[in-house]
């Protein structure tokens, strides 16, 4: 029976347990995307508090890319230099590791990036369709990106292909209206990912982790449900990809959103993908990490005890408690103390960083 507290392994990375930080923008990136002190002293403290597997927040592929203020970037070699610092001081700290990478499509911001939006079909005069050059030197962005990654000593790389950024829309029959080889059927839909998997392979080589973080339903009208996530996941397992990380929703998903609001007060809400999760099991040979609602230790023990998911991901848990995989450890098993209410964005978009301001409520004000 598996353990959370126990050595495992995704692919050839080993790792001390079966937590994970699943990527969380920081807002602690500098005005370019380049790291920043305070950005590598939050990776420290996850990696000095246990967590098993640290995941960047998302790190913008190509210039236009860019999303949110202060995000990671990793479009550029001048960005190593950085990034071979985060991931050396997480080394030093007993971590590992992996960089999320992103092109946020509909969600570019053109404020930031003096770019319009690029999305798989034009939908209005504010969002410009990909052409195919376009869509090539996209997957050598993701390609370029990811060896970045390695060289600058990340463990792994994460493709970003959730929650209605760019290869989540081209997945996606609510946003994917293309005409050409890339829209259509779910076989066409999935190209641009797997491709930019194949790509990304090639210049890491075979050895080295690729996961990727998916939607296992839309939660759209129109939009990929969960049966059509499966599929893909196996095509994605059988591209080479080494885990795969379920998540959901989009920002336009209504209640439903990656982050949902709401405290989780029992145990049987606490799981957004269960089912999309037990399904997973039935047919996929690759581990999967699953985020989303996971609040109790109960529970996350369960869904690895159960084999319906094989790490447990936590993203705003460890905002306010950057402690709380080794405060479980040690034998405190109290839940997590988020009340997922979303106030940890309010100082990340002013500028301050992400943090909880209900468990810290002074550092809001500094």
């Amino acid at each position: 029976m598996a353990q959370l507290f126990e050595e495992s392994c995704i692919g050839s990375l080993r790792l001390g347990n079966r937590f994970l930080r699943s990527a969380t923008w920081e807002g602690l990136a500098d005005q370019d995307g380049s790291v920043t002190q305070r950005l590598t002293d939050m990776m420290v403290e996850l990696a000095q508090n246990e967590v098993g597997l640290i995941i960047s927040g998302y790190a913008f592929v190509t210039k236009g890319g860019q999303s949110t203020p202060w995000q990671l970037a990793a479009w550029h070699d001048r960005f190593l230099p950085g990034l071979r610092s985060m991931a050396a001081a997480v080394h030093a700290a007993g971590g590992k590791i992996a960089l999320q990478l992103v092109h946020a499509g509909r969600f570019s911001s053109e404020e930031l990036t003096g770019e319009r939006p690029r999305v798989p079909s034009s939908d209005g005069p504010l969002n410009q369709a990909l052409t195919g050059t376009e869509l090539e030197a996209l997957i050598s962005a993701f390609a370029d990106a990811a060896a970045r990654g390695k060289a600058a000593g990340f463990d792994a790389v994460q493709l970003h292909a959730a929650h209605g950024f760019l290869l989540s829309e081209f997945l996606s029959p609510a946003f994917n209206r293309r005409e050409d080889g890339y829209g259509g059927s779910l076989e066409s839909r999935a190209r641009l990912l797997l491709e930019v998997v194949h790509a990304v392979r090639l210049r890491v080589g075979k050895d080295y982790p690729i996961l990727v973080k998916m939607n296992s339903d839309d939660f759209l009208e129109d939009g990929m449900g969960a049966e059509e996530a499966l599929r893909v996941a196996k095509m994605l397992e059988r591209a080479s990809v080494d885990a795969i990380e379920f998540s959901g929703g989009t920002p336009l998903s209504n209640d439903l959103i990656p982050a949902r609001l709401g405290e989780l007060t029992s145990r049987e809400h606490e799981v957004y993908y269960h089912g999309a999760a037990q399904e997973y099991q039935q047919r996929m040979g690759i581990p999967l990490i699953l985020v989303g609602g996971i609040r109790s230790f109960e529970v996350a023990e369960e869904l690895v005890q159960r084999e319906e998911a094989q790490f447990i991901a936590l993203s705003r848990p460890l905002i306010g408690e950057p402690d709380l995989v080794r405060r479980w450890h040690q034998g405190d098993r109290g839940k997590s103390l988020c009340l997922s209410c979303n106030g940890c964005c309010g100082p990340a978009l002013e500028g301050l960083g992400l943090r909880c301001v209900i468990l810290d409520p002074e550092q809001e004000r500094a």
